[in-house]
């Protein structure tokens, strides 16, 4: 598992669920929130279609104010264009009043700035509810929308830090019952190093390398231990010859390289030390359990840009079997979740073909016990491969979205 940037930076992070996004990268929204006035000089509560062809609404965000401005209510695709008029930086839902459920939102709005927050109403009763850093939320108005529901988008009941407990502890469970098989098939890779069997070595290398991969979720949790296990070059001056490259693509890189079984001892000797490490640390160590969701997105994320790439093949040519084993862990992550999801996500099933769909993509470049290089996938299989793991990319971003934990007061 690569480390990439935190995915949903704070202060762009949207609901994708809710047909609502909270984004400033349309041209004609960042026109109309340059700077930090309203959309279009006349104020709060003013509505005007603009270049975008969508209705914008100058909405207040304070602690005296929040939600001041919509005087207009109606249906359908719209921009909320929310002024923070307040001298502190606030998060910005808009929310069923009844049960809390959350629309749209708008994260880390600083003082004296707008920003758009897009979304699709159908008839109901709604409400923005402001929650200012370092004091409490405010919820505004009740405004109500008219005419029938269908036709808005769905929203989705915030998640507590205390919901995603249960399935964290779950998840833990599920890598402790890895660790096992992570150091037998580890031994096994370093016994063939050690009596030079150089055939065995590789045949033992991939087995024990993607029983790693499948625990993606855990790698922040891991800490040092996964640079130390799984790290690549990046980021080395030494590139391959750097005393810093270690773990199973130093390895890799060796095996498939024609090196000497004695050059590979220290390295083999050094992984199998640092798994037996892990495996004793990990009853001791404890998951964030806001990360899980983000985590279910992650392990694909990175699958699509490091692995279906070849950027970490250093001469296995096995990158297609570490994505397949990067669905199983994404798979395992999802597995946790869906008690949660179920109720929250009318996407889920959606989600789950496009886990088949890119299963089934993966498992056609597997031979026996073979995978095609990625370099040598014909062209049409490759560009099979990478739609459906981008569709299911995109789909899982729902997945960080509504587990993401959100203030309720």
């Amino acid at each position: 598992m690569r480390r990439l940037p935190p995915f949903f930076p704070g202060s762009q992070r949207p609901l994708l669920i809710a047909g609502a996004v909270a984004a400033a990268a349309a041209v004609a929204a960042t026109a109309l929130a340059g700077g930090g006035g309203s959309s279009d000089g006349r104020g709060a509560g003013a509505s005007a279609t603009a270049a975008d062809g969508l209705r914008h609404t100058s909405v207040e965000v304070s602690e005296g104010g929040c939600g001041k401005g919509w005087a207009h209510p109606h249906r359908g695709k719209q921009v909320f264009d929310l002024r923070n008029t307040s001298s502190r930086a606030a998060e910005v839902y808009l929310t069923n009043p009844v049960n809390g459920s959350v629309y749209g939102e708008v994260e880390g709005l600083g003082p004296g700035t707008t920003r758009p927050l897009r979304v699709t109403l159908g008839g109901g009763s709604y409400a923005f509810r402001c929650l200012p850093d370092d004091t409490d939320a405010v919820t505004g108005p009740t405004v109500t929308v008219a005419g029938p529901a269908r036709g808005g988008g769905p929203a989705a009941v915030p998640v507590t830090q205390q919901d995603l407990i249960p399935p964290t502890i779950a998840y833990q469970k599920w890598v402790q019952g890895r660790m096992g098989e992570l150091v037998r098939r580890t031994d096994a890779l370093r016994s063939a190093v050690r009596e030079g069997d150089l055939a065995a070595a590789r045949a033992a290398w991939l087995p024990a390398h993607l029983v790693y991969e499948r625990m993606g979720a855990a790698y922040g949790t891991f800490g040092d231990a996964d640079g130390a296990i799984n790290g690549t070059t990046a980021g080395l001056s030494g590139g391959v010859r750097d005393p810093g490259f270690t773990g199973f693509h130093r390895i890799e890189y060796g095996l498939w390289h024609d090196a000497s079984a004695s050059s590979l001892r220290g390295a083999a000797d050094q992984l199998d030390k640092d798994v037996r490490a892990l495996r004793d640390s990990w009853p001791q160590q404890r998951m964030d359990p806001a990360d899980l969701g983000l985590r279910a997105h992650e392990i694909m994320e990175n699958t699509v840009q490091f692995e279906l790439t070849g950027r970490t093949d250093y001469g296995s040519g096995t990158n297609l079997a570490t994505a397949r084993a990067n669905l199983d862990g994404t798979r395992a992550v999802l597995d946790r979740l869906r008690p949660l999801l179920t109720s929250r996500d009318p996407g889920l099933p959606e989600i789950d073909s496009w886990l088949g769909r890119t299963r089934k993509a993966l498992d056609a470049a597997h031979q026996g016990d073979r995978w095609t290089p990625v370099d040598r996938l014909a062209r049409g299989r490759r560009e099979k491969i990478n739609a459906a793991a981008g569709a299911l990319v995109e789909r899982l971003a729902d997945v960080a979205a509504l587990t993401d934990v959100r203030r309720t007061r």
